[in-house]
């Protein structure tokens, strides 16, 4: 609210009286000037500082992992059947291989021909050699890993309400190893993960 001061003066005389009006009005203090706003693709704090870096190094090292990973998981499953007893899938793998095979190939030479083939696949990844090799023989051993649902969908799926049992859940699992070896089988003529730019904000009209 503005404060209205009145100066009046008092003459005794036969002039007029005049009284004069002053108003003065406290001016508010001038307001900051507000930051501009964020833009999209702008950094907003430390937050979106270490998510960037984060990103840029999941861009730059996550197919290696995934690699690495893979390559382990098939080195350590090949290794299991290579000792008679140790590997939970071995019964399936021997019963599986019978099936295909027409029961041309026992047991035993079969659960020892797919560990083989594993660790081969396992070392080719881990070490980063011969991986065209090892995509092929993988996509050959895929086939025989999900094979099961098929060709023994009663006994995957014998637990209550055709829920899948320990070995269905074995073998449904593989799927993942399916999408690995789908992304790992991309890079091989020289695909690569890309972190695209952020898009430029919109500029004022």
């Amino acid at each position: 609210m503005p404060h209205v001061h009145t100066a009046s003066s008092v003459n005794t005389s036969d002039q007029p009286v005049q009284l004069r009006l002053i108003a003065t009005v406290d001016h508010p203090p001038a307001a900051t000037s507000a930051p501009p706003p964020r833009t999209a693709g702008q950094p907003r704090g430390r937050l979106d500082r270490l998510d960037a870096v984060a990103h840029g190094w999941l861009v730059a090292h996550s197919i290696t992992l995934l690699r690495l990973s893979l390559g382990a998981v098939f080195l350590t499953f090949g290794v299991l059947k290579l000792f008679p007893g140790v590997s939970s899938a071995e019964d399936l793998v021997e019963t599986t291989v019978k099936i295909l095979t027409f029961g041309l190939v026992p047991g035993p030479v079969a659960l020892a021909a797919v560990a083989a083939v594993e660790c081969v696949i396992g070392l080719c990844l881990v070490s980063g050699r011969a991986l065209r090799v090892a995509i092929y023989l993988l996509s050959i051993e895929l086939v025989g890993i999900l094979s099961p649902v098929v060709l023994l969908t009663g006994r995957l799926f014998s637990g209550p309400h055709h829920a899948p049992t320990l070995e269905g859940q074995y073998v449904l699992k593989d799927i993942v190893l399916v999408a690995a070896t789908l992304v790992l089988a991309s890079t091989l003529r020289g695909a690569r993960l890309h972190s695209a730019p952020s898009p430029s904000p919109p500029r004022p009209c």
